[in-house]
């Protein structure tokens, strides 16, 4: 496997919840009877916020299959009592992280879906659907590219359906597979509301989250969970896609399986049509661009997105030239299959800068800038993260012995 190719075993995670999530319930609360008779009651206290949950459950459409994707999860209201979340934009690592308050202060989950709908729309095309993330007032849209690919196929023209219910068409800038990520334009708007971006890099595991987007061609929709881990590598991708009966095929083409490397998890409820749509923190600000799920027949599963500031990086290159350049390390790497964790080097390219870096073949990869490599995937999806340019550090075994490699990335050809 090259280091800046998706892998071609495996099948990636799914993209397809099988099993709705089930109806939720109410805390049960015990009633305490008292011997002596009760003092007056006090003045009624401010009405609690509410806590309980109820799903409805539904079954996907056909066509909302090809823009599956992420979404979900529940969490109680934040506990802390003061007024307002702050933003995450700014660069002191030390900035504490917004959360959701409670529906009695300001700020609350309502309020930061207010403030995020208008600026996520929902993608429809004759083969399937998807959500999209507005990025300028005159029609640039982020989104997946399997949304893209899905949306088009068929030389369907993709339409655009906003918030306040208005549509337009609408045309590919740029596509990316290698990241997953998209951008198209749609014709004849002006005056939208576009997304605040956030900073990923801010994010920390329990962070409260917001995901919008269209599930099962619901447009609009809002859901709420937690970062539930980070940095994860995933292989998206390959899969066969059902449409609906009558449309003249009973498959429409598998995705190219691509590597997708530092990717948000949360706990999310599992509907196909929320990818390309909005991961929001508790400010409102876009963190991610929901992307695909992992999930068992047997019952819900867990969301991936894309970071936002990886995100921002893609479609800045889409938007300005339509393509996007990428590193190049110039190794094949494998699972290794010993104790030790790692990717191991099967293949270096003549002159790339692993070769340069005194990498040979047979070295087993066991981190990158500190990172831990689990496998041939992680090297993969870190790789794609970094820029043609970027200065990295490998750790790798060789005969037993740990060494270091700084290696300078160049752009690939």
């Amino acid at each position: 496997m090259d280091a800046n190719e998706p892998r071609e075993q495996g099948t990636g995670w799914s993209q397809f919840g099988a099993t709705p999530p089930a109806a939720g319930g109410f805390p049960r609360r015990d009633t305490i009877i008292m011997e002596q008779p009760p003092p007056p009651p006090p003045p009624a206290p401010p009405k609690k916020p509410f806590y309980g949950s109820k799903a409805v459950a539904g079954l996907a459409l056909a066509a909302a299959a090809v823009g599956g994707g992420v979404v979900g999860g529940v969490v109680a209201n934040a506990f802390q009592p003061d007024p307002v979340a702050v933003s995450t934009t700014s660069s002191n690592p030390g900035t504490p992280s917004p959360v959701f308050r409670n529906t009695a202060n300001e700020l609350t989950v309502a309020q930061v879906a207010a403030k995020v709908q208008p600026s996520v729309v929902m993608i429809q095309g004759q083969s399937g659907e998807g959500s999209g993330v507005v990025l300028s007032e005159d029609g640039l849209i982020l989104t997946n590219n399997h949304v893209v690919v899905g949306a088009g196929q068929g030389g369907g023209q993709m339409t655009v359906k906003f918030s306040d219910g208005k549509t337009a068409k609408a045309t590919v800038v740029g596509t990316d597979p290698a990241t997953d990520l998209a951008v198209i334009r749609a014709e004849g708007v002006s005056g939208l509301t576009k997304a605040t971006l956030g900073n990923s890099d801010l994010l920390k595991v329990g962070d409260d989250v917001l995901a919008i987007g269209s599930p099962l061609g619901l447009d609009g929709s809002v859901t709420k969970g937690i970062v539930s881990a980070l940095d994860r590598t995933l292989t998206v991708g390959g899969e066969q896609r059902q449409v609906p009966p009558g449309w003249g095929q009973e498959q429409a083409p598998a995705d190219e399986p691509t590597t997708i490397g530092g990717a948000i998890q949360t706990d999310a409820s599992i509907n196909p049509g929320n990818s390309g749509g909005a991961l929001v923190n508790a400010a409102g600000e876009l963190v991610g661009i929901n992307t695909a799920i992992a999930s068992q027949a047997a019952g819900g599963g867990v969301g991936f997105a894309i970071p936002v500031n990886t995100a921002k990086q893609v479609s800045d290159q889409l938007i300005s030239s339509g393509k996007v350049t990428h590193a190049f390390l110039g190794v094949s790497v494998t699972d290794a299959t010993g104790d030790v964790p790692g990717a191991l080097i099967r293949e270096i390219t003549a002159g790339s800068p692993a070769e340069k870096a005194g990498l040979r073949q047979g070295d087993l990869i066991t981190k990158i800038n500190d990172k831990t490599v689990d496998g041939g995937d992680t090297v993969v999806g870190q790789v794609r993260g970094f820029k043609p340019g970027q200065a990295v550090k490998i750790t790798y075994m060789r005969d037993g012995q740990p060494h270091d490699a700084t290696v300078t990335l160049v752009e690939k050809k």
